[in-house]
């Protein structure tokens, strides 16, 4: 399993958190997706490496910007 955190840009309510999990839900190889109005985070979780220009494409799709995250060491 392949987490992946995000920071998004331009969301402002629940309907935006819906809009990027149902696109970036699509991506190939994608299992789960948590999206957070509040924090602005997008956590994106695989069984395989994704291509990080997919994801972002997707959360543009969705009508937002979006850049990974480096992983945090505590947790890696």
């Amino acid at each position: 399993m392949i987490i992946t955190n995000y920071r998004v840009t331009g969301m402002t309510c629940g309907h935006c958190e819906a809009s990027v999990r149902e696109e970036v839900g699509a991506v190939d190889g994608v299992d789960a997706v948590e999206v957070s109005v509040a924090a602005g985070t997008l956590t994106v979780t695989a069984g395989v490496v994704l291509d990080h220009a997919q994801v972002i494409a997707a959360v543009r799709d969705a009508g937002y910007t979006a850049e990974p995250q480096p992983a945090d060491p505590r947790t890696a």
